[in-house]
């Protein structure tokens, strides 16, 4: 399976991570913001806290920003943010869902579908998209971890559900509700992970190619490059070389 963080690790190399890093910076101390708003500002005491933190360390984030993210949720100028679920389908059929966090719906909505009209897609209901993804928990390692074997290994014995690994990494799949509890069991096991997360992982995949694959490419771009927009999920399949031809 080739995907859209594929195409973002070639992004990467090719020499654009500077503007990349610098939105993801900015997202992350929104989740981390959310996350101490909605419970106790201390990670231990705050799960989603603790995840959200792990997560911007996980990307290099200086500790002096994610302090500055966790003081911004007890102050009280804090900014209040909904989170909003949008789904919608792109060029070739692809399912997308797309999370926000956002402090104004009416402008979040406006730009969503702004965004899915000019690059070859439609937004639907919620629940027109969902069904066609299972809620589950993901924990992202790099290929360094590990071998597949040896990853492999490790998942299962922390209960998790599934292993997919190629050359740039191992992505772990467990019941959502188990997620703390198998990430826990495999940082003993593997060190810290790149990532970790509640995801929305396609339940069949949808080939794309050719214009349909560069059109829906530039829809999944517009989407996260939106200040809104937390992230973007799709059940589409794109060939590595593809990915490639579309990333230069």
């Amino acid at each position: 399976m080739a995907g859209h963080s594929q195409f973002k690790n070639i992004m990467h190399k090719k020499g654009r991570q500077d503007a990349i890093r610098s939105k993801l910076f900015s997202k992350l101390s929104r989740e981390i913001t959310v996350a101490a708003k909605s419970g106790l500002p201390d990670p231990n005491m705050n799960p989603r806290l603790r995840l959200a933190v792990a997560n911007a360390k996980a990307e290099s984030m200086p500790k002096d920003v994610i302090e500055r993210a966790i003081k911004k949720a007890t102050g009280g100028d804090a900014e209040t943010y909904d989170e909003i679920r949008y789904e919608g389908f792109g060029p070739g059929g692809v399912g997308v869902i797309v999370e926000v966090l956002t402090d104004n719906r009416n402008r979040a909505a406006a730009n969503v579908r702004a965004i899915f009209s000019k690059n070859g897609g439609n937004m639907g209901e919620t629940g027109a998209v969902s069904f066609m993804f299972d809620r589950v928990g993901q924990i992202v390692y790099p290929a360094s971890a590990g071998s597949e074997e040896k990853v492999m290994e490790a998942a299962i014995e922390a209960g998790a559900d599934d292993v997919e690994s190629d050359e740039e990494s191992h992505t772990i799949y467990t019941a959502f509700e188990q997620l703390s509890e198998v990430a826990q069991a495999l940082e003993a096991a593997l060190g810290e992970p790149k990532s970790t997360a509640i995801a929305w992982r396609p339940k069949t995949l949808t080939p794309v190619s050719g214009d349909a694959a560069a059109t829906l490419m530039k829809l999944l771009d517009a989407l996260e490059d939106d200040d809104d927009v937390q992230n973007v999920w799709g059940n589409y399949d794109i060939a590595a070389d593809e990915l490639e031809r579309l990333a230069s």
